[in-house]
């Protein structure tokens, strides 16, 4: 078994996948990274194979469904998620490892950081990071690390395109294992360059609340990549 397996699934994320796979890079034999394609059509798999990740390709364009077939092909005893557009600190795994050997009932995740100097973002990483640690409500952008006796026990990700990472935690024992790392991540601020934060944080609450109130997945997908 290996100490961790880092989870990626991918749709022609090939700009933004060397930057991550660099990051990654340190863990050299300490760990596994894979990635779940769905279909890219740009230079993800070719740059996956350049830095050795395992390759795997979903059927669909399911996110749920590329993160759980990356965890049932993982042999780590850590499941790291990550998104292809994110970033991570030279020193991360370092930190993280001495995280790791505490808990394994722990549920962590690093500490929200937009990858943009404008002040605004700095707004939202203090809101977001509030309501992931006071109100037991951290995504799946913020990078997920679960034990895989924790994973699934819980059954994992579903099979749905997403809200998978709401939906997995509304699935949880007990949500006060959730733990956030003093650790950052660097978020693409990509889908907040193209619109309004205040409008994206709006339409992205609106779709959770359709969600809730027991909307097709699949309507709520259509609209998300139709409107972003």
């Amino acid at each position: 078994m290996s100490k961790i397996s880092i989870i990626i699934p991918t749709i022609n994320e090939a700009n933004n996948l060397p930057l991550l796979l660099s990051d990654l890079s340190i863990i050299q034999k300490k760990g596994e990274i894979i990635i779940v394609d769905c279909g890219s059509e740009d230079k993800t798999i070719d740059i996956a194979n350049i830095y050795g990740a395992k390759v795997y390709k979903s059927h669909e364009r399911n996110r749920g469904l590329q993160l759980n077939m990356g965890a049932k092909n993982s042999r780590g005893d850590w499941l790291i998620f990550l998104h292809a557009d994110t970033r991570l600190t030279h020193d991360w795994f370092r930190k993280l490892n001495s995280v790791l050997n505490e808990n394994k009932n722990y549920i962590y995740y690093f500490k929200f950081k937009i990858n943009h100097k404008k002040i605004i973002y700095r707004v939202l990483e203090i809101l977001v990071n509030f309501r992931s640690q006071y109100f037991k409500q951290p995504y799946g952008d913020q990078g997920l690390i679960i034990h895989r006796t924790t994973y699934f026990e819980n059954d994992g990700f579903r099979n749905i395109p997403l809200m998978e990472d709401i939906d997995f935690f509304r699935r949880l024992n007990n949500k006060k294992d959730l733990k956030q790392l003093n650790i950052p991540i660097f978020i693409s601020s990509r889908k907040w360059e193209r619109t309004n934060i205040f409008l994206q944080a709006f339409k992205n609450w609106n779709y959770r609340r359709r969600w809730f109130k027991g909307e097709s997945t699949k309507s709520i997908y259509s609209d998300y990549y139709k409107n972003d």
